[in-house]
């Protein structure tokens, strides 16, 4: 199969065009399902890149106890509480996602959500329900570990955006050969797999992208929260799924190696890469 590599100008031909006669429904209405007690940073920096890319609204559902604390720190997204068990999403959450699922271009669940039950059914039912693209990182990947066939049976594109350690408890095999095992999960699951590392892989289980920016400094807290909410805002301006991963990853690489290059390695943080990732878009 052909792999390719993106630069900027290729991903400038992927970004949507702005029109003067638009408004901020026409860049995309996006769901974040994310946070719990004690991992509020990864719900923030999610809806902060979803943002950051481009994204008209960002609705950010999280457990109710969190509420006032994303609330406080985020101007921007719209965020809303949601019922909770011992401070992470509860079944009883589902009424109100339902409800607003079929006004969504993109949803996005997984950074910070924690495990358990009743979350878990949050997450099946995101799978299963959702007639729009998705993206599963983190616990959301994890939590559908024993679910694969609700990722086979959807039609529309799935996008998941696993580490190593959880390509390894997702599929129960060690990362050794990252290219063929990423196409082989993507081909299994009709989805998007976002393979990261250092030279992310990109594939859809017939064609891919190996990524070329990035820099050991982006290895902390967050930073794939960031890249995750990226992908779902491309995914809601409407580029194709396996584009939109592909240009986010190249554009989160290229924002850390900016920050690499006027800060350095050790200090550098997922917000800086949020204040740069303008400057790549524009």
């Amino acid at each position: 199969m052909e792999w390719k590599a993106l630069d900027l100008e290729a991903v400038h031909r992927f970004l949507p065009k702005r029109n003067e006669d638009t408004h901020k429904g026409n860049y995309g209405r996006i769901l974040l399902l994310c946070g719990s007690r004690g991992y509020t940073g990864a719900a923030a920096m999610a809806a902060m890149g979803a943002l950051r890319a481009g994204a008209g609204l960002v609705y950010l559902g999280v457990p109710e106890s969190i509420y006032v604390i994303e609330a406080t720190k985020l101007m921007e997204p719209i965020v809303f509480p949601l019922p909770e068990s011992e401070g992470k999403l509860a079944e009883e959450a589902l009424q109100e996602i339902r409800s607003l699922l079929p006004k969504m271009d993109a949803v996005l669940i997984g950074p910070g959500l924690g495990r358990g039950w009743g979350v878990q059914q949050v997450v099946k039912c995101v799978a299963k329900e959702a007639n729009c693209p998705i993206v599963l990182d983190a616990d959301g990947i994890t939590l559908l570990s024993e679910h694969k066939d609700i990722l086979r049976g959807r039609k529309n594109a799935t996008v998941m955006t696993p580490h190593p350690g959880e390509f390894q408890c997702f599929t129960g095999s060690a990362v050794s050969d990252r290219r063929h095992q990423a196409v082989a999960l993507a081909a299994d699951l009709g989805a998007i797999v976002v393979l990261k590392g250092h030279h992310t892989v990109i594939t859809d289980g017939h064609s891919g992208y190996i990524n070329p920016t990035g820099n050991p400094g982006m290895a902390v807290g967050g930073s794939g929260d960031v890249l995750a909410g990226m992908i779902v805002s491309l995914l809601g301006q409407g580029i194709a799924p396996l584009e939109a991963a592909a240009c986010s990853v190249w554009l989160h690489g290229a924002a850390g190696d900016i920050c690499a290059r006027e800060i350095g390695q050790y200090g550098m943080l997922p917000t800086d890469m949020l204040q740069v990732l303008p400057r790549l878009m524009k």
